[in-house]
């Protein structure tokens, strides 16, 4: 087995301290040759679809890669913006804020971010950071909840990276934040801005991704997690039980998947007289494609269809000031023990480089 070439390596290197975040990814445009390109990586990971290879093989590149660009490309025409993809700019954004806030806080922290499909890709960045001189590597896959289809994915593509690596950096991994108190308290902060600024409707939506239901009976935690999530957030905003309801969006294939779904829940809500709904989707940190389609135009429409009149989308985390706050928090208990802490001066950095290189030297 050959492995990757790396920078040569000098004894007496200082030791550099790194976080990745890891969102899921997006197509490169909006067109159906990049759908394709980025449905093909995203749909054959088997974390995704757990169905035999050579069947599904036959599925995905028969039947879904030959129908599926062209209308995906459609919605995320429909929410791609002047400078890209939501998401991608969002994390970045994320990426640039976290960095900013732990360097305030006097650690001495390159913050970086990739997308699980899609460019940044994880090995790309990985070895970005590796050329940086990165010795430790905290990497916090941007899913509140765990899923083996989300997290564990994010982990895979570290884990196959490492594989082909001389020198891996010592790993820490996040696989879960989604009872973080300052991750719902940034949440619950969001929906009473959102309530500030478009008044507060009937009933709060709480839409979740899917995943099929026999991740739940094979062992999964996240549809645990999502409930939990949602009681902590429920409880942060005074809501008593019937104020608020758990659904999951973006259901793919014929299997059954969580229930209940989210566009008959609101179609039902409808039906029964409701006609302002909030929505708020807290398994994302940002906006994207399930928040800014699936459910801001596609729910919302379906919801006005069936009688309601008003139904409002509580944006994701995004870049909030409350939730880098908290996302710095989160990453400064999982840094401890690593020694972070910047220099406090560049006249002492510039030192402690010339002492590394004389130790080289000697050596």
């Amino acid at each position: 087995m050959s492995f990757a070439p790396e920078p040569p390596y000098t004894h007496g290197s200082p030791e550099r301290s790194a976080v990745l975040l890891v969102n899921l990814g997006t197509p490169e445009a909006p067109t159906a040759a990049a759908l394709r390109r980025y449905l093909g990586q995203f749909l054959w990971d088997p974390r995704v679809v757990e169905i035999p290879r050579p069947l599904w093989w036959l599925i995905l590149n028969g039947v879904i890669l030959r129908l599926r660009p062209a209308k995906s490309a459609a919605k995320y025409a429909s929410i791609w913006t002047a400078a890209g993809s939501p998401l991608l700019l969002w994390t970045a954004a994320q990426a640039q804020a976290l960095q900013a806030t732990l360097r305030a806080r006097g650690h001495d922290i390159i913050v970086r971010h990739a997308m699980r499909y899609g460019e940044p890709a994880v090995d790309r960045t990985l070895d970005a950071l590796q050329a940086e001189g990165v010795t430790r590597l905290l990497v916090l896959p941007l899913y509140p909840q765990y899923a083996a289809a989300t997290t564990a994915s994010s982990m895979d593509a570290v884990a196959q990276w490492a594989l082909r690596s001389r020198r891996v950096p010592e790993l820490r991994f996040i696989n879960r934040y989604h009872d973080d108190p300052g991750f719902i308290a940034a949440l619950a902060g969001g929906v009473r801005r959102h309530w500030a600024e478009k008044g507060r409707g009937e009933k709060l939506v709480m839409s979740f991704h899917g995943v099929p239901a026999r991740s739940l009976a094979l062992g999964d935690p996240y549809h645990c997690e999502c409930h939990k999530t949602a009681r902590l957030l429920a409880e942060a905003l005074g809501l008593a039980r019937d104020d608020y309801i758990v659904t999951f969006q973006s259901r793919l294939g014929r299997a059954k998947w969580l229930e209940p779904y989210t566009e008959p829940s609101v179609k039902r809500l409808a039906g029964e007289g409701f006609k302002h709904l909030d929505a708020i989707c807290p398994g994302f940190a940002a906006d994207n494609l399930e928040t800014l389609e699936e459910i801001a135009i596609e729910a919302r429409d379906a919801f006005v269809a069936a009688g309601g009149e008003q139904f409002n989308l509580v944006p994701c985390l995004n870049d909030a000031p409350d939730w880098i706050a908290a996302l710095g928090d989160l990453a400064e208990r999982h840094l401890q023990g690593w020694p972070t802490r910047a220099l406090p001066d560049p006249a002492a950095r510039q030192a402690q480089r010339e002492r590394a290189l004389a130790l080289g030297a000697a050596d």
